[in-house]
């Protein structure tokens, strides 16, 4: 039979199950293949924060969504045009968010009886018409991946568990994904148990070879590659990228790298991937808590090292007393949060922009620090060079507020030339810098104010350091007024004259009334609605902060040039409440605050609105 192939633009596959079906890997598969084919894609894993949730409820669905297209895109899509349910739970978790005409590939088997009552279905939906609005193919996933492995030294029960790659292979075919890099995956990833790995690919290829000859799909999908930028692509996640980030900081910084962590959802990876690189002078250590972890990431800067420690925002809290140890000692550091739902444990597994004021204010005293906040995933990398770039110049702790959404998410990145990578390398002291040929820690570089940074044992270069207030220029201890006041304002100037770059404004006509500010994450949707506002005949301006402390000197120029400001955020409104006082600008916030990334659409009918309210 020859089937007929669709061209499309573009895809979105939402992959659902239960929290043991393999979902995350069955994404990160159909990513790879998709990555390799050329596409343009972005990617959205939710998962649950349980280890183990109940199977077949609700609490423990796990879905993986990936957008591909022929094009340039910036999210992973606000609703799915194919959903792989393998069970109840799945199909009812995620059947609201699916629009009417997509397609839904339901693993029949598990619609039993006892399944169904757990999630409140008093009849099997795949029977009653209740999906007649949805293309509904019911296909026995389970059994038909058990028949494929009979010839294998498997029970019922491991072969069952392959069903999820035996969908792989389905979803493959009917997006003519390429499958060789999936086959080798899985001889690697099973080497020890040759058995299992073989199973596996039959798996696979079972469903591949079911999507070829079933009568269940008459049509296969085609997506052509997009048509990137010239150069050298992988697909990567926000905290793979930051990882990199970091390592090349470390290279371009000359100095070696030391990640003090405590492993913390979802910032976890960071220390994973950076354990991976010792090759390049990473040396990372997993303390026994978060104090532990900064408290030696700061006597690693103190010792002449990139000091990093990694975590989310009951982390941070943690933290605060030795980051403002950091600020008072002037030595760099940088504090990764990957912020999450709070407060308290809240929702680990989901994403928020909540932790912001905290960044700013959350700690004792006068104690300022600069807040760098990454737009995207790959935008790690370059995030985390500047986080490093400001730590080392300026003598500081850095926060660097990424977000479950961009640490999980992933897209394609282009590999940098290693010339176009900034020197951020700074000279240590060696000789002393006083007038009478003595060593004074706090006298200040005239441009930066930054103090020196002396490596402990350098003869001549010994000096006091500690928490408690010091003499400027000398170091000493000293409780004098007069002084304390003088370090207290040179701290916050050095900080206030950071050089940052001018804030970007991207208005194609120049003559928009309404400007939409962002920060974080929060780039893709803003950017993704902007554009449907300008398809249809609208005008919109689009800025995005990467600083948020400092920020950048054309902030408020920029924003009393536009007769209304909307500021979407994943919290109530925190960076909105910053610019109102600073700027005395009625900004409109508009804030969610439910565990997921802004919608485009969603977006876009609120600048509408906007618009419209002249």
């Amino acid at each position: 039979m020859t089937k007929q192939v669709q061209q499309l633009d573009r895809v979105i596959i939402r992959f659902a199950g239960d929290s043991g079906d393999g979902m995350q890997l069955t994404g990160d598969r159909f990513t790879a293949g998709t990555a390799e084919f050329g596409n343009d894609l972005s990617t959205l894993p939710n998962f649950p924060a349980e280890i183990r949730a109940p199977a077949g409820t609700l609490p423990g669905v796990s879905s993986f969504q990936l957008h591909f297209a022929d094009h340039d895109i910036l999210t992973p899509g606000d609703a799915p045009n194919v959903l792989v349910a393998m069970n109840p739970a799945a199909l009812k978790a995620n059947l609201g968010d699916l629009p009417r005409g997509a397609d839904i590939i339901a693993n029949t088997d598990e619609f039993t009886k006892r399944n169904l009552q757990k999630v409140g279905y008093a009849a099997n939906p795949l029977e009653d018409d209740s999906l007649s609005e949805w293309r509904v193919h019911a296909v026995p996933l389970t059994s038909l991946t058990v028949k494929a492995l009979e010839g294998f030294d498997l029970s019922k029960k491991d072969a069952e568990r392959s069903k999820n790659m035996f969908a792989l292979g389905l979803l493959s075919w009917l997006y003519h994904r390429p499958i060789e890099n999936t086959i080798k995956f899985l001889e690697q990833k099973f080497a020890k148990k040759p058995e299992v790995a073989k199973a596996n690919i039959a798996a696979f290829q079972a469903g591949w070879n079911y999507g070829e000859t079933t009568e269940s799909f008459s049509v296969s999908y085609e997506v052509k590659p997009a048509q990137l930028a010239p150069g050298v692509y992988r697909n990567i996640s926000g905290n793979q990228a930051l990882a990199y980030g970091l390592i090349a900081a470390a290279v371009q910084s000359k100095l070696p790298l030391f990640l003090g962590s405590y492993p913390i959802t979802p910032a976890s990876d960071i220390l994973h991937e950076l354990s991976k690189h010792k090759r390049f002078g990473i040396r990372t250590f997993q303390a026994e808590d978060e104090i532990a972890g900064v408290g030696a990431a700061l006597g690693a800067a103190f010792g002449g090292a990139l000091g990093v420690t990694t975590t989310s925002g009951p982390g941070v809290a943690l933290k605060a007393e030795t980051i403002g140890l950091a600020v008072t000692t002037e030595l760099p550091l940088i504090v990764v949060d990957v912020q999450r739902a709070g407060p308290s444990t809240g929702m680990p597994t989901k994403t928020e922009q909540t932790d912001l004021l905290m960044a700013m204010f959350g700690r004792n005293g006068e104690s300022p620090v600069p807040i760098v906040a990454p737009m995207s995933p790959s935008d790690c990398f370059d995030a985390a060079v500047e986080a490093a770039r400001i730590a080392v110049k300026y003598r500081t702790p850095v926060m660097l507020l990424s977000d479950g959404y961009l640490a999980n998410g992933s897209e394609p990145w282009r590999l940098p030339e290693v010339s176009e990578l900034p020197d951020i390398s700074q000279e240590f002291t060696t000789e002393p810098n006083g007038a009478d040929g003595e060593f004074l820690p706090f006298k200040r570089d005239t441009e930066t104010l930054a103090r020196p940074w002396a490596i402990p044992g350098t003869p001549g270069l010994e000096h006091r350091i500690g928490g408690i207030e010091k003499a400027d220029g000398t170091g000493n201890i000293s409780y004098d007024p007069n002084n304390h006041d003088l370090m207290v304002r040179t701290r916050a100037a050095k900080i206030a004259g950071i050089d940052v770059p001018d804030l970007e404004v991207d208005d194609p006509d120049g003559d928009a009334k309404v400007l939409v500010l962002g920060w974080g994450s929060t780039y893709g949707p803003i950017a993704a609605a902007a554009r449907r506002i300008r398809r249809s005949g609208g005008k919109v301006a689009q800025a995005h902060l990467r600083h948020l402390n400092p920020l950048p000197a054309n902030t408020g120029e920029v924003l009393k040039r536009y007769d209304k400001v909307l500021l979407p955020e994943i919290n109530l409104g925190q960076l909105a409440l910053l610019l109102r006082a600073r700027y005395l600008v009625d900004i409109i916030s508009y804030n969610r605050v439910r565990g997921l990334p802004f919608k485009a659409e969603e977006l876009a009918g609120v600048i509408q609105d906007v618009i419209d309210s002249d």
